[in-house]
């Protein structure tokens, strides 16, 4: 069973950075995360879970909400098992709960989440003078 396990969120001021990080373990054999298109998304209170960011599994294609374009970037390096999402020049808005969750589809990234197969648990952004 694929685990994912979300990490760096915390407290940042406005215009602050973030690095979030998505490792992912437990693996069939012969299988890496270099399988599965791999997808950011956050929930804020009150609100429904959005997409903010996917990648391809080979990273050769990505997509960002229109809320987060030049500000996110979104990487993976699959000898780690690990996908990254930087974040800069944070807003208050940008307050939430920040999930990975993986699909295996192909060749591109979705960020609808009925269609993500695995999921972590969350990490919390606070950002917030």
């Amino acid at each position: 069973q694929l685990q994912l396990v979300e990490s760096g969120g915390g407290l940042v001021q406005p215009g602050g950075s973030l690095r979030l990080s998505c490792a992912a373990s437990g693996f069939t054999s012969g299988f890496t995360l270099g399988y599965y298109a791999v997808s950011w998304f956050r929930q804020a209170p009150g609100k429904e879970r959005e997409g903010v960011s996917c990648i391809s599994s080979s990273g050769a294609s990505t997509n960002y909400a229109e809320s987060v374009k030049g500000r996110f970037t979104i990487s993976r390096d699959n000898r780690k098992n690990t996908v990254y999402l930087q974040m800069n020049s944070l807003k208050p808005e940008n307050t939430a709960v920040y999930y990975c969750a993986a699909s295996p589809v192909q060749p591109m990234c979705i960020m609808a989440p009925r269609r993500m197969d695995y999921w972590g648990k969350g990490t919390l952004v606070t950002v917030s003078s």
